[in-house]
């Protein structure tokens, strides 16, 4: 069995503007990401979990296994994270389908955690993972996003185009690149 570090090398090799990134988030970037999360958010849907960081770090905070949902790409980070979180859905498809998932149940979610490299995706994709996102979040529901940038993951012109404000969370320079997290939400007369 290959390493996570190895598996995450080799897919970014192959595609690195879907992976984003050369080597899995840090243990720092995770507590950040999952900061605030915990089993009174209710479902929660990670887009782009890749080889587990954040899942790992939302189930330390008391997120139950099966109140989530992981939405990756990549079928061989797929299939490991089938086998590490047997309880744990897992989709693999495009982010950008987010919206189209059936969440069984009728789960509410109250958190979307993402590790998708979206300042390389286009304006179109970025509006379609958060419109999907979106009409799946409860009204006071977060969309958490780090990035490398000095700035925002996601343009003004979006955020403003579906009436969502994006907050500086917080950063880490533990994380290798360093990282900034940002929490997106609806506007405050939309919730």
């Amino acid at each position: 069995m290959r390493s996570d570090m190895a598996v995450f090398l080799r897919s970014w090799l192959a595609s690195p503007l879907k992976v984003g990134a050369i080597a899995p988030s840090g243990k720092a970037l995770a507590r950040m990401m999952t900061r605030g999360i915990g089993p009174a958010t209710g479902h929660v849907v990670e887009l782009g979990p890749g080889t587990g960081v954040f899942t790992r770090s939302l189930l330390s905070r008391g997120v139950r296994e099966q109140d989530l949902t992981l939405i990756e790409f990549d079928e061989e980070f797929a299939h490991r994270l089938r086998r590490r979180f047997p309880r744990a859905r897992v989709i693999c498809t495009s982010a950008a389908n987010v919206g189209g998932v059936d969440f069984r149940r009728g789960a509410s979610v109250g958190a979307v955690v993402s590790g998708l490299p979206l300042l390389s995706m286009p304006v179109s994709t970025v509006s379609s993972i958060l419109r999907g996102s979106f009409e799946h979040l409860h009204r006071d529901g977060k969309f958490f996003q780090f990035t490398y940038a000095c700035r925002s993951p996601v343009g003004e012109q979006t955020l403003d185009a579906l009436r969502l404000q994006a907050n500086l969370v917080g950063s880490t320079w533990a994380n290798l690149p360093p990282a900034s997290v940002y929490g997106i939400r609806r506007l405050e007369e939309d919730r």
